[in-house]
This record gives C-alpha cells, sequence and structure tokens, in this order.
C-alpha cells in the first residue's frame, strides 16, 4: 500500500511497510513516537517537487474540490501501478479512481497514519528542514486565503455593506447623545430645547454660550436667525432652571463636542457611501436613491445574490415577519417592505403605493441585474425606468382624479339628442320653447302663512280622534260578542255530550236487565211466551 501525502513543497509517496500495524488503529501513533520507529513503519518512494507558488496554489486549490493537477495524475501514473493508495479525501479519491483507475483506500486507520507522518515529516523526507517548511506552509497558506476571497476583493459591494450599517449604528448613537445632551443641560436652561429643536445646533449653541447668563453678551448670528437668537435671549433672562458648577458644564461640552465630531464623520461616510453607490450600482441608485439601494444590498447580502432574486422578493425584501405573520394567520400579505422608503414611492397615493411598489421592484430587478452582470458603468437604464415610472404614476393620479371629477365608473354623460339643434355648433336653428302656464289645472288657494297651517292641522287632529275612539268601541264589542257565542256553543256542545252518555247507560243498563231475566227464566216459562207470540201473529 502506498500512501499520498500533500505538503507545502510538493507531494511524498510513502510505501507501508508492515500493513498489519494497520489494524490496530488505537496503537499506531505508539509507531511514530520516535523517528526510527516510523521509519519501520513507512518509508519515502517519491517524492514530487513543487517549481514555484502558483504550482503550489493550483494544487492545493485542485485538492480542495476534490480533483487532481496534470502533475500529480503523471506522478500517480509513475509510481502506483498496482497498488493501492491511501488519500486523506474521499473526493479526491474517488476522482483518482475514475481517472487513473487506481483503487484508493480512505478510512480510520489511514487517518491515523496521516497524522503520524505529519508528526514525523521532516525525519521522513530527507532534505526538508523545519526552518524551510514553516515559510513555505505560511506563504501557501496566504496565497490560498487570497485566492478563496478573490472574489470579495473584487466586489467592494462588501463596503457598501459595511458603510449602511456603520451609518445606521452612527444614527442611533447620534440620537441617544443628542437626547443626554437636551436632558442634561435642561436642568440649567430648559426653555432652549423648545426653541431650537435640532439637535446639531442645539449642541453648538450649547458648546458656545455655556452658562445661560452668557446669552445677552454673545452673538449668535453664525449659529441661529435673528428671530431664533432673540428668543433665546429673552428666554435665558427669565428661565426656571438651575445653577450648575464649572465642573457640570465641562462634561456638557465634551459631549457636545460628541456629538458634533459624530455628525462631521457621519456627513463624510454618507458621502462616501453615495460615491460608492454610484460606482457598484448605478442603475438601481438612479431608481430608488442611495440608501434604500445601499440597505437593499446589504439585506440580499451582495449584490450577485440580489440579481439572483425576483421582482416579487425585492418588492417585500425587509418585510419578512410581516409576510410568515401573514400567512399564519391567513391575512393579506405585505405590499412592500424597504422600497416603501424610495422616493417614487412616497410620492404616490396611498391608494396607488401597492401598484407602484409593485413597477419599481420589477424596474428595480432588472437594474440590479444590470449593475450585477452588465459591462457598461452608466445609469442610463435606470434614468429611463424612472421616467417611466414618473409616467405611470401620473397616469394612474389621472385616472383616479377623472373617475372623481365625472360619473362613477369614469364614463362621460350622453346628452339628450336635439333635431333643432346645428350640428358643431351652440345655437339652434328655432326658438327655445316657452312653458305654458295655462295648461296647468291648479286650484285657486291664496298661500297660508305658518301659524295658519299648524292650526288646521291640530283642528283635523282633534275632528279625526273620537272617530278613531268609535272605531277602537267597536272593535272591543266585536270581540266581546264573539267570546259570548263561542262559549255558548261550547256549553251546547258540553250539553250535547252529556244527554249522549246518559242514553247510552240507559241503554247498557236495558239490556243487562233484559240478560239477567233470560237467565233467571225456566223452561216452562219459554214455552208458555212462544205459544203467547204465535197467538198474537194468528
Amino acid at each position: 500500500m502506498l500512501v499520498l501525502f500533500e505538503t507545502p513543497a510538493g507531494f511524498a509517496l510513502f510505501k507501508v511497510l508492515d500493513e498489519g500495524k494497520l489494524s490496530k488503529v488505537e496503537d499506531l501513533w505508539k509507531e511514530f513516537s520516535s523517528s526510527d520507529s516510523a521509519r519501520k513503519v513507512v518509508k519515502l518512494k517519491a517524492f514530487d517537487k513543487f517549481d514555484n507558488t502558483a504550482d503550489a496554489l493550483e494544487a492545493a486549490t485542485k485538492i480542495i474540490d476534490g480533483s487532481t493537477t496534470k502533475g500529480l495524475r503523471k506522478f500517480l501514473k509513475a509510481h502506483c501501478e498496482g497498488e493501492n493508495l491511501a488519500v486523506a479525501d474521499s473526493k479526491l479519491g474517488n476522482s483518482i479512481k475514475e481517472k487513473l483507475k487506481i483503487d484508493c483506500v480512505h478510512n480510520n486507520a489511514v487517518m491515523e497514519l496521516m497524522r503520524g507522518v505529519r508528526s514525523q515529516l521532516t525525519e521522513l523526507i530527507a532534505g526538508l528542514a523545519n526552518q524551510d517548511l514553516a515559510p513555505m506552509s505560511l506563504g501557501l497558506s496566504h496565497s490560498l486565503s487570497r485566492y478563496k476571497l478573490k472574489f470579495s476583493a473584487d466586489k467592494v459591494d462588501t463596503m457598501i455593506i459595511q458603510a449602511i450599517g456603520l451609518l445606521d449604528d452612527l444614527d442611533k448613537e447620534l440620537n441617544t447623545y443628542a437626547m443626554r445632551v437636551k436632558e442634561w443641560y435642561g436642568w440649567h436652561f430648559p426653555e432652549l430645547a423648545k426653541i431650537v429643536q435640532d439637535t446639531i445646533v442645539y449642541s453648538k449653541v450649547v458648546k458656545f454660550m455655556g452658562f445661560r447668563e452668557n446669552a445677552t453678551k454673545l452673538d449668535f448670528s453664525e449659529i441661529l436667525t435673528e428671530e431664533v437668537e432673540a428668543e433665546v435671549k429673552e428666554a435665558a433672562n427669565i428661565s426656571m432652571g438651575t445653577e450648575v458648577s464649572e465642573h457640570d458644564l465641562a462634561n456638557v461640552r465634551q459631549l457636545c463636542d460628541q456629538v458634533l465630531s459624530l455628525s462631521e464623520y457621519r456627513a463624510q461616510l454618507y458621502d462616501y457611501l453615495k460615491s460608492r453607490m454610484n460606482t457598484v450600482a448605478p442603475n438601481l441608485t438612479a431608481l430608488v436613491g442611495e440608501l434604500v439601494g445601499a440597505r437593499l444590498i446589504a439585506h440580499g447580502g451582495s449584490l450577485m445574490n440580489l440579481a439572483k432574486q425576483p421582482g416579487s422578493t425585492v418588492q417585500i425584501l425587509g418585510a419578512e415577519k410581516a409576510l410568515f405573520r401573514a400567512l399564519k394567520t391567513k391575512h393579506a400579505t405585505p405590499k412592500y417592505g424597504l422600497i416603501y422608503h424610495a422616493s417614487l414611492v412616497g410620492q404616490a397615493a396611498p391608494k396607488m403605493k401597492g401598484k407602484i411598489s409593485r413597477s419599481l421592484a420589477a424596474k428595480a430587478s432588472l437594474a440590479i441585474r444590470c449593475d450585477a452582470l452588465g459591462d457598461g458603468q452608466d445609469n442610463s437604464m435606470g434614468l429611463e425606468n424612472r421616467l417611466k415610472l414618473e409616467a405611470r404614476l401620473r397616469s394612474l393620479e389621472g385616472k383616479e382624479l377623472g373617475r372623481s371629477a365625472g360619473s362613477v365608473k369614469g364614463k362621460p354623460k350622453i346628452e339628450v339628442y336635439d333635431k333643432d339643434r346645428k350640428k358643431g355648433a351652440a345655437g339652434m336653428i328655432t326658438p327655445a320653447k316657452t312653458y305654458n302656464a295655462s295648461a296647468d289645472a291648479v286650484l285657486d288657494q291664496t298661500p297660508k302663512s305658518v301659524g295658519e297651517e299648524t292650526v288646521e292641522k291640530k283642528r283635523k287632529i282633534d275632528e279625526e280622534a273620537p272617530a278613531t275612539e268609535e272605531k277602537k268601541d267597536k272593535k272591543k264589542k266585536k270581540k266581546s260578542k264573539d267570546v259570548e257565542v263561542a262559549e255558548i256553543t261550547n256549553g251546547d256542545a258540553t250539553g250535547e255530550k252529556k244527554e249522549k252518555k246518559k242514553k247510552k247507560k240507559e241503554a247498557e243498563a236495558e239490556q243487562n236487565d233484559v240478560q239477567d231475566e233470560e237467565a233467571t227464566e225456566t223452561p216452562t216459562s219459554k214455552k208458555d211466551k212462544k205459544k203467547k207470540k204465535k197467538k198474537s201473529e194468528e
């Protein structure tokens, strides 16, 4: 069995002298405790030296990817005929087996063997000292790291991602520092916060003025306008704040210096970000602006990753929480994310923001792909698409205005045809028809005042009142008669039922009596009765 070992200087092939020791993996490390014992296990068979660092880098990158170089294939063909080859990577073993038809081995025993060879490498390879191996490995590692980062080195959008992240952090810090300045100095001069609302100007005034008693002696013309300066001086004379010491005021001024220095650095960083965006993504910058474009790139990870996204994803990028919450609760999904802060979406009416954001996202995805994969460095495509979007926004707003000004459906009203009207002229051939008042049949009535009308209404109500009462009385009488008739009919029905029951009882009693008599009669009496019936019949 042969062992393929990669070093910064070249490829080494070792011959395994005793393969039986590989079966005891746990005790294999003891064989490499010294150089003499290591030489009894493996022996150097061949060594392929790299000519320069470029060859070493190429070989290292190929091995990492699981493939082989031409030099390695020639080296293995020359020395590995009919032998099994132990490799440290299973992917590399598969590629060697496919291309060179050499059986490769990769298991725990091979890994322990590689670890032992690495520990005694300088002793097993003659002429390779630690002084030479260390700088070789360091240079190769640097070259390999540089090769891995070669795409990111050319991609300057990483600078954009860092700049927009730092810009957001600076905004947060500036807000907290400015609020601390107002709260701290507000104990001494609370009225100043209402007069000067800008945080940067407030910090400049506090640093320049110091104690509020100095306001009347100082000139704020470089910082404030005349009206605001007059208000500050007037408020300083009648301020309700407490007194502070020189030491307290010195700390407040130091905080003001921090706020002003941070604001200056933020302005410089914004200019840097603006220039970077105009060079890296000019079309995207022309469509959505520097800040929104930089946030889209930072959220996507890179300009290339963002170019792989469709327009629908660009539209809701930054609203992932709202999207998944809407999908979970089965509500309406969001219409926009980070793209909402673009100037075109801000100009649109609330009802039109969804349509404009969808159109803007579609054009922005095209601009991103043009910036990421195109050769041109101009922003002509972005400007052209922006003009189209502005025209679409005007057309949408015009449609809405037409609908609100005209009929409900936005259609013009149809005029009635008149045969007397001239075609294309405002005049008429025949004179206008006049209204014939004599054709109306109207009774002669004098107009009545409001008081007379109310009196007549009351009189009619009084006349109708007794009539309504009479109707109510008649209805009550009818109801009472109906009740009596119902009671009578019910009483008759109950009487008839009783009579029928009595007749039935009497008939039953007669039948019982007849049956009793028949039961008590003798045969002689029966014969006498029959004779009497015959005589009566004769």
